[in-house]
């Protein structure tokens, strides 16, 4: 297996130091890759901010990776689906220019009543929108070269099982799973019997950390979050929290991955102390 880190480790930086600067920065902390997720340095999608990136993260011999976006295939561009498709394929164009194999895009955070507000409506109700969303972008991308995956992100798309089932029902070559070992925690589920259950669908992978405590303890306070069952995490570095990062990892190759494992940092630390700790974590357990 080889590391990569996405560019949301860096937080702050990359507005600091520029994405350009952000590039050649993982490659001096020893990085083979680097994943690259939407935010200001994308706006406009530009093919040539595109194309400069490919080409400074080659000079410092980066692999580009992978690409994460947004979507939400309920209620995204005003509730068209088809717009909404269209935008995920302008950014399937941007993934291409980046030259990364696989990009992520989220489905949904939630399904919401007629108030407006997020509603207790069952995933399945929303399965077939997703799917059809998720099989039109993942076409349109097999026909310029690049791999779509889901995460599981978002609170509502995030179990394990309901991760699978979308994988199925859209039931094509071109659409697998970004497998985050962490982010299973905020759906409550534990990470090794969740990644045992995506690791045959794996594209990509994010390596992350949390602190949990249990939600009968009140909110401990800055930088944690509620689970969606009320528990508290905060982003650690990687091997500080309670995720099992080498045992998901020893799952994973078991599974026949052999792809990147990219860090994905969110801490309270410094970022770039945070990257560089996580990434002597991978060096300790992943090797």
């Amino acid at each position: 297996m080889r590391f990569s880190v996405s560019t949301y480790s860096f937080g702050g930086y990359v507005d600091r130091l520029g994405i350009e600067k952000v590039i050649e920065k993982a490659a001096e902390m020893g990085f083979e890759g680097i994943e690259f997720v939407e935010g200001g340095w994308t706006q406009g999608l530009s093919k040539d901010v595109a194309r400069s990136c490919r080409k400074i993260a080659a000079d410092n011999g980066l692999e580009t990776v992978s690409y994460c976006v947004g979507a939400d295939f309920l209620y995204g561009s005003g509730g068209d689906l088809e717009k909404e498709v269209d935008r995920i394929k302008a950014q399937v164009d941007f993934a291409v220019e980046l030259g990364v194999a696989n990009m992520r895009h989220d489905v949904a955070y939630g399904m919401r009543g007629t108030d407006g507000k997020l509603a207790g409506i069952g995933y399945d109700n929303a399965l077939p929108r997703l799917a059809e969303g998720c099989r039109k972008v993942t076409e349109y991308a097999e026909s310029v070269g690049v791999g779509t995956m889901t995460e599981n992100h978002g609170y509502f798309s995030q179990d394990a099982n309901r991760v699978e089932k979308l994988i199925n029902t859209v039931d094509h070559r071109n659409f697998g799973a970004l497998v985050d070992i962490g982010n299973f925690m905020c759906a409550d589920e534990e990470p090794v019997k969740s990644v045992s259950i995506m690791a045959p669908y794996a594209k990509h992978v994010h390596c992350k950390d949390f602190h949990y405590k249990a939600g009968t303890q009140e909110s401990p306070g800055y930088g944690w979050f509620p689970t969606r069952a009320q528990n508290w995490l905060r982003g650690a570095i990687l091997g500080h929290g309670v995720v099992p990062v080498g045992q998901c990892i020893r799952i994973l190759k078991a599974n026949g991955y052999d792809g990147f494992l990219s860090i994905e940092f969110e801490g309270i630390e410094d970022n770039l102390l945070g990257i560089r700790l996580g990434l002597e974590c991978l060096n300790r357990v992943a090797r």
